[in-house]
């Protein structure tokens, strides 16, 4: 038996070699030469941005995420265009847009890149193959009518002519099948689980939802129109009367020229002389990632917070996943790496979070207080939302710099169950549970409502955390705890709202606050900018998801792929037959964590 499972793991080991290893190996091998990569820029370049597939707001801790997601950050384009500006081989840049909408604190962000390229002295044009209404795509039509040139494709549509966005409740299907929604919010614009609760909108619902849409829509509207030097209300006139072809957009000015994307790109060949040729920005972005940034200056710490905030650190799971998360422990021990770095002096964090465990936040806000505490200065830029979970981790730095249309406050929480024992009872299902100890241990069990004793102490817990919700945004903000309850209640702000109520410092991008940063560390002229939280290599990534050293990987790799040193596939036997008698059965068990 013993010499079967050693044989069987040896076949394993063989299949994952020749499947897995050798791939991921090659990949490790051009990433590697992509850390030292040569400048393959023509002398003459127009660099074309293509925004379809989307864009993660920071790029990803994971060395393959590309392989499983969007390929391009809000962060990384931004950093890469700074770059182009300088570069003399960089002529113009070539935008493509989506067809849908697009994150508006994105869109903000590009913007904003758009015209300090432009006032660099080069050209920056954008086609459009179309504009739908899907989500916020008056932020889609805001970037393009942000370029010395919108373009968009002969016979196609027009309709960024508004913003609109629908709920489902599922209130009476719960009922019908006797599922029981048990929740405690704070306070009443806390409207996440309002689904499970009502069959329709609640006033508060109803009021904070339109207030954030209208004033991203007007802020989209509004500035394009400022960028096509328009008079705004008859620029929104018109846009209102829509929807048009391009022809007739063209024809109202809301459009420069109608023509097929070649045309458009030919066109501005020939604006910049002719002999440029078309580069893929992705492939430019690679080679200004690790341009130097000014080793040897006092440094700027980049830490980057995007996704849902949980505790624990990351590692394992699907290598090639695109989704983020943000673990507490990880960016709680970028900021200490930054604190001990002497050559920092201050740190930019880049928040995109709807929130998430308030443990977790908990633990992140102390590193933030920390590094104030030992002299280094938190400037926080916040993406396309930072509510709830990520305001608790915004709400004590030094300042906050947030886009007109970021998402942000949600001051509240919200936590509880669904009750599935009536409703698994109509299917012949009965559920039953024991307990011991205290009223509370049962609280959470799915097989029924809370008693009215599981409620109050329930009801108490939700109330310390948003208590402690509140008196760290009074803090951090040196607002009365008072304006905090009225601002507060679970509601959510746009930037623009938010900058009014004082829960934001500043509206303005991350070169924003790389600005004050520097100013609030004392940093004259240029500044070396350091991420903190950069992706590892392929090799680390193996580590996280199989417990194997990054090293032994190394030498695993030289000895049998690029020797083809035949003791390489007994290692490997080895190794598996190790691990599977390593490896512990066992289960976990989570419990219930408010999110807010």
């Amino acid at each position: 038996m013993k010499q079967f499972l050693l044989t069987m793991a040896g076949v394993f080991a063989g299949l994952f070699l020749f499947f897995v290893l050798i791939p991921f190996l090659l990949i490790g091998s051009l990433i590697g030469m992509a850390s030292n990569p040569k400048d393959t820029t023509p002398a003459q370049a127009v660099l074309e941005l293509d925004l379809r597939d989307g864009l993660t707001d920071q790029d990803p801790r994971n060395p393959f995420a590309a392989f499983g997601g969007p390929g391009m950050s809000v962060v990384s384009v931004i950093e890469a265009m700074r770059h182009a500006e300088k570069d003399d081989k960089v002529k113009a840049i070539f935008v493509r847009l989506p067809e849908g909408g697009m994150a508006p604190a994105a869109a903000d962000e590009l913007r904003l890149a758009f015209l300090h390229f432009r006032k660099a002295g080069k050209p920056i044009w954008a086609h459009s193959q179309g504009l739908y209404p899907s989500g916020a795509v008056i932020s889609t039509y805001m970037l393009g009518a942000a370029t010395d040139a919108l373009w968009m494709q002969p016979d196609s549509s027009f309709q960024a002519v508004g913003m609109a966005n629908e709920d489902i409740f599922f209130k009476r299907f719960f009922d019908k099948y006797g599922v029981r929604a048990d929740y405690e919010q704070r306070r009443e614009y806390k409207n996440a689980v309002n689904p499970y609760l009502y069959s329709d909108y609640t006033p508060a619902h109803k009021e904070s939802e339109t207030a954030w849409m209208s004033s991203i829509y007007r802020t989209g509207v509004l500035t394009a129109a400022i960028d096509r030097k328009k008079e705004p209300v008859a620029f929104v006139r018109a846009i209102e009367a829509g929807p048009y072809s391009a022809e007739q957009a063209a024809a109202r000015g809301l459009v420069d020229k109608v023509g097929q994307v070649r045309e458009a790109t030919d066109a501005l060949i020939a604006r910049v002389g002719g002999k440029a040729k078309l580069v893929d920005f992705a492939d430019y972005m690679g080679q200004a990632a690790h341009a130097d940034r000014g080793r040897g200056k006092p440094t700027i710490a980049v830490i980057g917070a995007e996704g849902p905030i949980m505790t624990g650190r990351g590692g394992g799971g699907n290598p090639f996943s695109g989704d983020d998360t943000v673990w507490s422990d990880d960016v709680s021990d970028a900021f200490y790496e930054a604190i001990e770095d002497k050559d920092v002096k201050a740190i930019v964090f880049r928040v995109s979070s709807p929130g998430g465990s308030d443990t977790a936040s908990e633990q992140i806000l102390a590193a933030v207080k920390a590094a104030r505490k030992a002299g280094k200065p938190v400037v926080v830029s916040m993406g396309t939302y930072a509510a709830s979970g990520g305001y608790w981790i915004s709400s004590q730095a030094n300042e906050i710099v947030a886009q007109p249309t970021t998402l942000t406050g949600s001051i509240g929480v919200y936590g509880g169950k669904f009750a599935l024992g009536e409703a698994l009872a109509r299917f012949g299902i009965d559920m039953r549970s024991t307990a011991v100890g205290g009223e509370y241990a049962n609280t959470f069990g799915a097989s029924g409502s809370f008693t009215p004793t599981q409620r109050v102490a329930f009801a108490a817990w939700m109330d310390h955390i948003y208590d402690g919700f509140i008196a760290r945004v009074s803090e951090g903000r040196k607002l009365p705890a008072d304006r905090v309850r009225e601002i507060a209640k679970g509601r959510v702000w746009t930037g623009v709202q938010a900058r009014q109520l004082h829960l934001v410092d500043q509206l303005g991008g991350y070169y924003d606050a790389i600005d004050r940063a520097k100013a609030l560390g004392g940093i004259r002229g240029e500044a070396r900018i350091k991420h903190m939280d950069a992706a590892g290599s392929p090799f680390e990534a193996f580590e996280k998801m199989f417990g194997v050293s990054a090293a032994s990987l190394r030498t695993l790799a030289a000895a049998g792929w690029v020797m083809g040193d035949p003791r390489a596939s007994a290692i490997l036997d080895e190794m598996a037959a190790a691990r599977l008698r390593a490896t512990p059965s066992g289960a976990s068990v989570m419990a219930p964590t408010p999110i807010h």
